[in-house]
């Protein structure tokens, strides 16, 4: 048990086995991962895969999926997004595609949205698409964020909130997490570069607006992000390298809850570094979520299992989904070693 701002919370995680892993298809041969998730209007549970073919392509993948007796059933369906604008696609060998989204029911708009990175010529770039039934995707395009000082235009780790939320201004808004890169020296050692900046300033979650109003006489404004403004710089004693979204945030009688992931340098011998990605808990304020209530003071979880220790990218859990089971109880999607997709149990209760 610990506090943060007067707010005590307990957490526990169960771990609940692999529930994808890749098929043999070309399309997954370098990995299926980081998904998200969601619930269709009928209330079936669709899983968002990244789904990766050699050479670092990457699709969304729309999969099925049902639980009985303890045990998940998957079916994949096919691809909710494929490279295909220009913004998704490279000239160059090198990776490209759509990767890593988040998916969010908005009830006030009465659509799904879908966060995900955009991997094309000028780089990754967080964009847009939405959806009436959870399967069937538009693009709206890349998001159009202001410069902000000290961050390049590369940006990964966006998740849009489920209610329209109040700006640090007062304004009512649509508001979505994100983290852009921020500018290093030109250095070989680029661990030691961003170790050495301030915590403030390494790459991590903040928080972006965009006015529901406009978002409300024409969706295409979703892409017009207002303001952004720092969220959680990284912590001391775990994610002390960088941060990011994991989870779309939820709503739960504590406030915004939220599984991210943080990432540490460790040391390797010969001035060399290896990563850990981790993954803890952050819980906003309901009306308020530039305001953190609590964070988690050590990771909720981290890689210990041969399926997260080893893989494509070794040493990762990357929270990337979340299903709300009750007010105190989820199922927590997450990519294993960038090879495979792992579900966990997690119970938050306060006190």
């Amino acid at each position: 048990m610990t506090k943060k701002n007067n707010i005590a919370v307990s957490a526990t995680v169960a771990r609940l086995g692999v529930v994808l892993e890749p098929d043999g298809s070309i399309e997954e041969a370098e990995g299926i991962l980081n998904p998200a998730c969601s619930r269709s209007r009928d209330g079936e549970l669709i899983i968002y895969s990244r789904s990766v073919e050699k050479g670092n392509i990457s699709r969304v993948g729309l999969i099925t999926a049902s639980e009985e007796n303890g045990k998940l059933s998957v079916n994949r369906r096919g691809y909710a997004l494929v490279p295909e604008a220009d913004y998704e696609l490279r000239s160059k060998p090198g990776g490209q595609g759509v990767e890593d989204c988040r998916v969010t029911f908005v009830p006030a708009l009465d659509l799904y949205l879908m966060a995900y990175t955009a991997f094309g010529n000028d780089g990754p770039r967080v964009a847009a698409a939405i959806s009436k039934d959870g399967f069937n995707w538009e693009r709206l395009g890349p998001m159009h964020f202001p410069r902000l000082r000290n961050c390049a235009l590369d940006d990964k780790d966006a998740a849009f909130f489920p209610e329209p939320v109040l700006s640090p201004s007062g304004e009512l808004c649509i508001a979505m997490y994100h983290r852009p890169m921020v500018f290093l020296p030109d250095v070989s050692d680029s661990v030691t570069a961003a170790l050495s900046l301030p915590r403030r300033k390494r790459q991590c979650m903040r928080i972006a607006y965009i006015s529901f109003d406009a978002v409300k006489r024409d969706i295409k404004n979703l892409t017009k992000v207002k303001s952004s403004r720092l969220l959680l710089p990284p912590n001391r004693k775990w994610g002390s390298l960088k941060n990011g979204a994991g989870t779309p945030p939820v709503r739960t009688s504590l406030g915004w809850l939220s599984v991210m992931h943080g990432v540490d340098a460790v040391p390797k011998g010969d001035g060399k570094w290896s990563m850990r990605y981790s993954a803890g808990l952050v819980i906003h304020d309901i009306e308020r979520p530039d305001r953190i209530i609590y964070e988690s003071p050590e990771p909720l979880f981290f890689p210990e299992t041969p399926e997260e220790l080893t893989g494509v990218v070794n040493n990762v859990v990357f929270p990337t989904g979340i299903d709300p089971l009750s007010d105190s109880e989820f199922d927590v999607y997450y990519g294993m070693a960038d090879f495979r997709i792992g579900r966990v149990r997690l119970t938050v209760k306060a006190g």
